[in-house]
């Protein structure tokens, strides 16, 4: 692997994880969201990571593979006043958990923050290796 391709692979995982990051925000932004007027309420979105082949050096990436909906059923709040209640008088709040979200936030944040450095510390080398010619 040459020094050039860990910025390629470093580069993918940025991308990733800033679509990772992405989506936490729009989970976070729905945390209290309840049914619409379909019945449906939002679903957290989770992204699935995949290894890319990056060029000819064998070098490998990551790519964002897919977005999933979580499956887990919503949050069902008893509160007949509401101008969204069911018939039994329930209303449907999004399946987010914020806590799960912060946390896999945090994660996202620190994979961005390390390949940031990992390409701030290839910069480096490459810029030594020039100055021993001098």
């Amino acid at each position: 692997m040459s020094m050039f391709s860990i910025f390629s692979v470093s580069g993918s995982a940025i991308s990733s994880q800033s679509q990772r990051l992405n989506v936490v925000a729009s989970n976070l932004a729905n945390v209290d969201a309840v049914a619409g007027p379909d019945g449906k309420a939002y679903k957290a979105r989770q992204v699935v990571f995949e290894t890319a082949p990056m060029g000819a050096d064998s070098s490998n990436g990551v790519r964002v593979k897919s977005i999933t909906e979580s499956n887990q059923p919503g949050r069902r709040l008893h509160d007949p006043s509401h101008p969204l209640a069911d018939a039994e008088g329930y209303v449907t709040h999004s399946n987010v958990n914020a806590v799960d979200e912060m946390v896999n936030m945090i994660s996202a944040s620190r994979s961005y923050q390390n390949n940031v450095e990992v390409m701030n510390t290839a910069k480096t080398l490459l810029l030594k290796t020039l100055q021993m010619g001098q």
